[in-house]
């Protein structure tokens, strides 16, 4: 898989490590116990194109948004996770 970095243009797979989900939001320290627990141990796992977030270890040390659809693996697009080019 080749994901199109907005640097370094496009790059193997292996240069970035991948955190999962986009979408989702870390709870507030004082969250209750189920709501942490929910955040840490039940995923999503949809079937088609997932924002995911990247990280380009590798190479510029950029977070991105990654399009990644799940059953392919092709990526439709890679932005900076934090605005910024495309």
């Amino acid at each position: 898989m080749r994901i199109p970095c907005p640097f370094c243009g496009l790059r193997d797979s292996s240069e970035f490590v991948t955190i999962g989900e986009a979408s989702m939001s870390r709870p507030p320290a004082d969250a209750p116990e189920a709501q942490i627990f929910d955040y840490v141990y039940l995923r999503d796992n949809p079937a088609g194109v997932n924002q995911e977030l990247w990280y380009h270890a590798q190479g510029c040390r950029s977070w991105l948004k990654v399009a990644r659809d799940t059953r392919t693996h092709e990526i439709e697009s890679a932005v900076l996770a934090r605005g910024g080019a495309q």
